[in-house]
């Protein structure tokens, strides 16, 4: 079959591998495993159809805590980094994106665990950067209290700055594995970084060498204006919750204006919003579909997590009455403030009760969730791109990995007739099918470096 000519750009499509699927009740539909959230297999069964389907990368959230209602829904259980190393040891393309928090990690620690992802993989890792504002992840790491929104994201900046500076500790040709001279290492190439900031101090170098992308793909997923700022100074491709194009296209010119700013090229940040889909052979199928999977959801469930995005009391919350009215920023400020803006844009301007914004967010996340047949979703994902709101999306079948299937039996055909989305990978590392440079090795090691190495006493 011949192929449309390659347009200038063209969507990017990562899969978010939540466990069984993005519906809470997914586990439950026939022929379900409800322990696969715990089993190696079905995270690389999912990566495995992803990479049929020539997509960007899989992507995996954390959680330091137990934040999920357990007694109904499987939870975020496995250290990704471990677990993308067995996806990536089954896959050959596909990228390989993590989720590490700079609140409860040290930045040696993260920088050498993403290179060596980047290092097995053969250049497919990407680190996405959070910091973590729930109550029982601070208790597991022996404080009383979330810490201050700023501080938090005080940190996150810092502690990325000395990541970034250890992955370019190395320069390219440090490794001489000269067998003749017997040179192994050219040690004037490796450079400790000598970083002394409010929250680290970290002499370096790393101890591996530089990755094969130079550094792995830097994202970060975070709605508020300190995560805006950080996405606009760090970030590579930036996971972002939008319901209407008009602020996903706002939310995705603020991001490019403010990288701008500080000196970087606005098409170097791809903004990728979570996208839900539920698809049926018609849109009828569809809709029951979604009707089923949401009946099997218990009311209080739903009506608990909706609660703890809004910040409010679950008894405050009826489900035949509108939300209540001037909801605040969750803790004062100190909560999640992407998907509480998320929902707050879901119902504005719509007449709406508790149930329905349930049932709209099927089963109260945040992300914009599509329903319909394969062309009604190809239509939307086109009329996003096409008005500048979105680079791709960061999908989030319903369920996993069906629904993923579905997609991409359904879906990636449309989108590649029409243009929008490759036959076959262009290369072999994520950045390569990001379109992002390889970064440049600092011949003085980074920010704060201090010369080559001393030799041990």
């Amino acid at each position: 079959m011949s192929q449309p000519p390659k347009p200038p750009q063209q969507l990017h499509l990562n899969v978010n591998i939540l466990h069984s699927g993005f519906i809470p009740s997914a586990w439950r539909l026939p022929g379900a495993d409800p322990h696969a959230f715990v089993k190696a297999s079905h995270y690389v069964e999912v990566a495995r159809i992803a990479e049929a389907a020539k997509f960007d990368a899989v992507f995996l959230a954390d959680n330091a805590a137990i934040i999920e209602q357990i007694d109904f829904r499987p939870i975020t259980a496995l250290e990704p980094t471990v677990l993308l190393a067995a996806i990536a040891a089954t896959t050959t393309r596909i990228g390989v994106i993590g989720t590490a928090s700079t609140s409860y990690n040290e930045p040696y620690n993260i920088a050498r665990r993403f290179a060596s992802l980047d290092h097995v993989s053969g250049g497919r890792a990407g680190w996405n950067i959070v910091t973590t504002a729930d109550l029982p992840s601070a208790r597991n790491f022996g404080l009383e209290q979330v810490p201050d929104h700023a501080a938090r994201y005080a940190r996150a900046d810092e502690f990325t700055q000395v990541v970034k500076a250890l992955w370019n500790s190395w320069e390219d040709d440090a490794v001489v594995g000269d067998a003749a001279s017997g040179r192994f290492i050219d040690d004037t190439r490796v450079h400790p970084i000598a970083h002394r900031g409010a929250h680290f101090q970290v002499q370096g170098p790393l101890n591996l060498p530089r990755t094969p992308q130079g550094q792995p793909v830097l994202v970060q997923a975070g709605g508020s204006g300190d995560g805006r700022e950080l996405a606009a100074r760090h970030a590579e491709a930036v996971f972002s919750a939008a319901h209407t194009i008009e602020e996903a296209r706002a939310y995705r010119l603020a991001i490019h204006a403010r990288a701008a700013a500080l000196g970087r090229r606005p098409q170097a940040v791809k903004i990728l919003p979570g996208l839900a889909t539920i698809i049926g052979a018609t849109e009828a199928q569809a809709l029951q579909r979604r009707d089923e999977l949401i009946d099997m959801i218990p009311w209080s469930y739903s009506l608990k997590r909706l609660a703890g995005i809004l910040g409010v009391p679950v008894a405050s919350l009826d489900l035949d009455r509108p939300l209540p009215d001037k909801l605040a920023l969750p803790n004062g400020g100190n909560g999640n403030h992407t998907f509480f803006q998320a929902t707050l844009s879901l119902v504005r301007g719509r007449t709406h009760t508790v149930r329905d914004v349930i049932r709209a967010l099927c089963g109260g996340g945040g992300h914009r969730v599509l329903v319909g047949t394969p062309e009604q979703i190809a239509d939307e994902i086109e009329r996003w791109f096409k008005a500048g709101a979105a680079d791709g999306f960061n999908l989030m079948p319903d369920a996993l990995p069906g629904g993923l299937q579905d997609f991409v039996d359904g879906v990636v055909p449309l989108l590649q007739r029409r243009g929008l989305f490759r036959y076959d990978y262009e290369g072999s590392t994520l950045r390569e099918h990001l379109g992002l440079p390889r970064p440049l090795a600092s011949a003085g090691g980074g920010a704060n470096s201090t010369g080559s190495m001393s030799p041990p006493l």
